[in-house]
């Protein structure tokens, strides 16, 4: 039997019966999809009420996401696969659609319900004033909800859906103050930027298709040992493409920046909890498709370690607080990335993307909440010593702060430093060369950050006269506050006993086996520990003992020229995927206006100026036509003459 055939006359028998609250799952993504259809069909009639509806819809999704939480953890298969409908039911051939409801789905639906509704409520003080507000809640409600298909769907076609409806939504929202250019710039930048990545998406749902004869996880996964060397590498690495594209990772990390020009409850929805994490939940879900082939497995690690070392430079050079805190995303997505691609550290590198959400999310808020009270100035050579007029914004940066560089008993400390001792533990100059990247970025995140508190928060103020800070809302300090606390407590929280690894289990398989490890674990937490301080230190006393100029020094080293041109990447990315088509583009505007139209028009053209010119013989005169058929005649007579003289 063919896989096409047998996937055919399986495709009831994989799912798996479900009972209360698990029988509906779908409510999941109608709730915040409804809210978002409310608010843009209904008008200007819920510009009042709309905001609290996206509010109380995400909020909905997340108490029912908790409850079907509980509901799986005590079900002895942890697995619910949902038949919805049968989506494209032709002749023998039938995809239905349907939710995949497993620890993997579980985890990413109260990470995005649980952060996306915290911001939903940040939202409605930081956009309090905008005449738009309502398109704000309906976007950022169809963000939640595509990201939602995403992760619950149980196909590679059904991510795909939800994969795009996020593309959707994020250029919705980037672009959500499109009267500003670089706004509708930043957009387009990561609509393109993204649609590179989904080609490589489409291709490897194609190819295993036409390999397996379905794109469901149960039929793909269970038949991976089936793929050839070859196309296993081939559709690992096209899977790899799309998820650079997604979560920003090198050569396609350029959008993810230029994505701050968005409002800052953008910044934080994209960054923290969701768009950037589809990349890691593409490469966590596909782990069995991944362990059939170690070429691109490598490749994922690589590609991860390159990105973090990216992120860390280009945040050293910015002033600008957001562009700092994005670039730290891009940093720390690549040590996910580095992690996700070493056998048996998928949980860690999930368990950072948790820890991450919340330090993440914590430090974007209380980024917004300072351009909230400096007049939506974003330039830390124009900040100062704001602890003193901003102590709630202070402490939850402060914590978000302590956690990112992995200071002892925040969450950073317990996913980052795991990531490190992984990464030595592949051994060999592979996992020497993986361990010591992530080990320096630990060094260099811990400078940035640094420079960032040191330039905002403390020194002598440099505030401009326009500027006058002060505390933010309670709608946006109580969502920021409980952030903070994830901050805090999430990495122990999730590491007590294994929970995580132990409950992750059945999606992306057993972590490797605790033995011998190539450094000492307590070796490589002292080194990290080390290297961190080392790199606050000098981050303080360059910038927290000097005075910061308001204006920043003239480049003058290779490296740092670089840096503020994001390293030339943009330039790269504009030769490699811009000017090509650009060219193409204008080659057969060419060809088609003086090639296929010239010919056609020159045809036109000939006709009828040779009919204009006939014309004139067509006088009317009896004595214009005999002269005509005298000289006719004569001609005859000539050739012939001439031909008999000839012969």
């Amino acid at each position: 039997m063919s896989p096409l055939a047998a996937d055919v006359s399986s495709v009831t028998s994989r799912y798996v019966a479900a009972d209360g609250t698990l029988s509906s799952l779908w409510l999941l993504i109608a709730l915040p999809l409804l809210g978002s259809a409310v608010l843009l069909l209904g008008g200007r009639r819920t510009n009042g009420w709309g905001p609290y509806l996206a509010c109380l819809m995400t909020g909905a999704s997340f108490v029912y996401g908790l409850i079907a939480f509980f509901d799986l953890k005590g079900r002895s298969d942890r697995e619910v696969d949902l038949h919805l409908f049968s989506w494209i039911p032709v002749n023998g051939f039938n995809v239905d659609a349907g939710l995949l409801f497993d620890p993997l789905s579980a985890t990413f639906v109260l990470l995005i319900t649980g952060v996306g509704f915290l911001i939903h409520v940040y939202s409605l003080g930081y956009m309090e004033h905008d005449p738009r507000k309502r398109l704000f809640f309906a976007y950022l409600n169809l963000f939640v909800a595509a990201m939602l298909l995403l992760v619950l769907g149980d196909s590679f076609l059904a991510l795909y859906v939800g994969w795009e409806g996020v593309g959707l939504a994020s250029y919705l929202l980037i672009a959500f103050w499109y009267y500003k250019p670089t706004a509708a710039t930043a957009a387009k930048k990561a609509f393109i930027a993204n649609r590179v990545g989904d080609v490589g998406l489409s291709l490897a749902i194609m190819v295993m298709f036409a390999t397996l004869g379905t794109t469901s996880y149960e039929g793909v996964f269970s038949n991976a040992e089936m793929l050839t060397a070859g196309a296993a590498t081939a559709i690992g690495l096209l899977l790899l493409l799309g998820a650079c594209g997604k979560s920003g990772q090198f050569p396609l990390q350029t959008w993810l920046p230029d994505a701050m020009e968005g409002p800052t409850p953008v910044s934080a929805l994209i960054h923290a909890a969701t768009m950037v994490t589809a990349g890691v939940y593409l490469i966590a879900r596909s782990t069995p498709i991944f362990e059939q082939t170690d070429t691109a497995r490598t490749v994922v690690s690589i590609i991860g370690a390159i990105t973090l070392v990216i992120g860390c430079v280009i945040g050293c050079a910015y002033d600008d607080i957001k562009k700092v805190l994005a670039y730290s995303t891009v940093s720390q997505i690549g040590y996910m990335f580095l992690a996700v691609g070493i056998p048996g550290a998928a949980a860690i590198a999930i368990l950072h993307l948790l820890t991450h959400g919340f330090f993440k999310a914590c430090m974007f808020l209380s980024a917004g909440s300072v351009m909230h009270g400096m007049n939506d100035q974003v330039d830390m050579r124009r900040f100062g010593a704001l602890r003193t007029v901003m102590p709630i914004t202070f402490g939850c940066f402060l914590m978000g702060y302590l956690a990112i560089i992995g200071f002892p008993g925040f969450a950073g400390f317990f996913s980052k430093d795991k990531i490190i001792e992984a990464a030595y533990d592949e051994g060999g100059l592979r996992g020497y060369l993986l361990g010591t990247v992530a080990l320096l970025g630990a060094a260099v995140t811990a400078y940035y950050m640094t420079r960032l508190m040191a330039m905002t928060f403390f020194g002598q103020k440099r505030w401009t006269q326009d500027a006058h800070p002060h505390e933010s809302p309670l709608t946006m300090t109580v969502p920021m506050i409980i952030l903070a606390v994830g901050s805090v407590v999430s990495g122990f929280l999730l590491t007590r006993g294994g929970g995580l690894q132990h409950w992750l289990e059945p999606s992306v398989g057993k972590g490797e086996e605790v033995g011998l490890h190539t450094i000492n674990p307590s070796v490589v937490t002292a080194l990290t520990l080390l290297v961190v301080l080392g790199g606050a230190t000098a981050a303080f006393v360059q910038f927290g003992r000097r005075a910061v100029p308001t204006t920043p020094p003239v480049a003058v080293t290779p490296v740092t020229v670089a840096a503020r041109k994001n390293l030339y990447f943009d330039s790269l990315n504009e030769s490699v995927l811009m000017r090509p088509g650009q060219y193409l583009t204008r080659a057969l505007v060419f060809l088609d206006n003086r090639g296929i139209d010239g010919a056609v028009n020159g045809l036109a053209a000939g006709i009828g100026g040779g009919s204009g010119r006939l014309r004139r013989t067509q006088t009317g005169f009896v004595r214009s036509y005999a002269l005509s058929m005298f000289g006719g005649a004569a001609l005859v007579v000539a050739g012939l003459l001439a031909l008999r003289l000839a012969s």
